[in-house]
């Protein structure tokens, strides 16, 4: 799993990031100040994938935290600033960071740029391969399912592509739009049927088309949720 470490002197905030990017699948360490910091990532230097630096903070700041972490390592940062002023940005840039993101920011936006960085920097490919779940195995690298008995799962590519968005977000409640927006590229419509259709079929797929689906449930007015128990690993 990847290992990421924040630092940031909110504690609503870091509170917050962790339960949303743990349950995407991260390994979280949380700090609230440079000293804590610098002995966090002292403990994990060789096992992060990434490091979060809030720009602010209440006994240094987070530009002399990224130029330590350069001195010891290339890991990814990003770094986050309440500051509209480009200075802060450039200054980070220019230590080292690998991408800022400005305050106040929804931790959707941060997930994104977390993913972005990974696959820029190959750790996307060391993400976790398989997902399971109710007896069905989900090969990321393979891009198959097959069921308890080993059997495969006829999908289509974008049956496949919404099934991964579930499983790697379980028990979060997804809303229309992102994932009309995973598998279409674009938004749904008010009169957009076509999600609704797909995940029927998805549903029959897996065995879970009753009255009262089991695996992918309906949120009435706010969208759907993978309730299912799911365990990923690399093998």
């Amino acid at each position: 799993m990847r290992k990421i470490l924040i630092v940031d002197d909110d504690q609503k905030t870091r509170t917050l990031l962790k339960a949303y990017l743990e349950k995407n699948q991260y390994e979280v360490r949380l700090s609230h100040n440079g000293e804590s910091f610098q002995a966090e990532f002292n403990r994990h230097v060789d096992e992060l994938s990434l490091v979060i630096l809030d720009v602010m903070l209440p006994d240094t700041d987070g530009f002399a935290l990224c130029k330590l972490v350069r001195r010891r390592s290339n890991v990814p940062i990003i770094m986050l600033t309440a500051s509209s002023d480009e200075t802060d940005r450039v200054v980070g840039l220019e230590l080292g960071a690998d991408d800022y993101i400005g305050k106040p920011y929804s931790p959707r936006e941060l997930l994104a740029r977390i993913k972005a960085i990974h696959r820029r920097t190959g750790m996307e490919n060391a993400a976790n391969r398989f997902y399971r779940f109710a007896g069905f195995t989900l090969d990321t690298r393979e891009r198959t399912v097959t069921d308890s008995q080993g059997q495969l799962v006829q999908l289509t590519g974008l049956d496949f592509q919404l099934l991964r968005y579930f499983v790697e977000r379980p028990g979060d409640i997804l809303d229309r739009n992102a994932l009309c927006e995973e598998t279409r590229g674009r938004d749904a419509g008010p009169l957009d049927r076509a999600l609704d259709v797909q995940i029927s079929r998805l549903r029959l797929r897996l065995n879970d088309a009753g009255k009262q689906p089991l695996l992918i449930k309906t949120v009435r007015g706010a969208g759907y949720v993978f309730s299912a128990e799911v365990s990923a690993s690399h093998a």
